[in-house]
């Protein structure tokens, strides 16, 4: 694969942690480990067909309104997933439904499938493959690492999709009547927080990759 996307995926302008791109999907998505672990699927889910289904069909694309289709393409086969899973668990699938709707539109605003054809020589399929299931599986990593990190800390619990409500929960939360100051993670603020941490720390990282690379 071109080194230009190897390097991309990580320290790229739409790396996960590079712009807020992503971070609505982050701070949705980590509230819980059994949502995150969902939503990472579902990325992959989304990010893969819509590579294979845009590697066939690319003759056959409008050169006028190319994003609408794309963007009702991805949005159909991630309506696809939330099917599937609201059969196998309906009330876990309500919990993650709005945020599986959002996955599309972060997809395609990434611009993918853009720079995959502005390579001088076009890519084969298992290297459109192998690209978006690593920048899908970037961000669902990510979100996973939040979600470990805010919903035992927040919540002083951890999930996991199963079972008949949908969530099984490995360690049980705190009682509601105590306070924790640490509880501010469980909230929209604390994941703002973390996420602005998160991006300061993949910023200098990324400095410092970028000032290596200029020796």
């Amino acid at each position: 694969m071109n080194r230009r996307f190897q390097t991309y995926l990580l320290w790229g302008s739409h790396a996960p942690l590079s712009t807020l791109a992503g971070g609505g999907l982050l701070i949705m998505a980590s509230s819980h480990l059994a949502f995150a672990l969902v939503v990472a699927g579902a990325l992959v889910w989304v990010y893969e067909l819509t590579a294979m289904v845009v590697f066939f069909a690319k003759p056959f694309f409008p050169q006028k309104g190319k994003i609408i289709v794309l963007i009702f393409l991805s949005s159909l086969i991630g309506s696809f997933y939330l099917l599937l899973f609201w059969l196998a668990s309906p009330f876990l699938a309500m919990g993650v439904s709005y945020v599986i709707m959002l996955i599309p539109g972060y997809c395609i605003g990434s611009d993918l499938f853009g720079r995959l054809n502005s390579v001088d020589d076009p890519p084969m399929l298992r290297e459109v493959l192998l690209k978006a299931l690593l920048e899908a599986a970037a961000l669902g990593i990510f979100i996973i690492a939040f979600a470990l990190i805010r919903e035992p800390l927040g919540f002083m619990s951890l999930s996991l999709p199963g079972g008949a409500t949908g969530i099984i929960q490995l360690v049980e939360g705190y009682d509601e009547d105590s306070i924790l100051p640490i509880r501010v993670l469980s909230t929209s603020v604390g994941a703002l927080l973390l996420f602005g941490y998160g991006m300061a720390i993949f910023r200098n990282l990324r400095n410092q990759y970028h000032g290596e690379n200029r020796r």
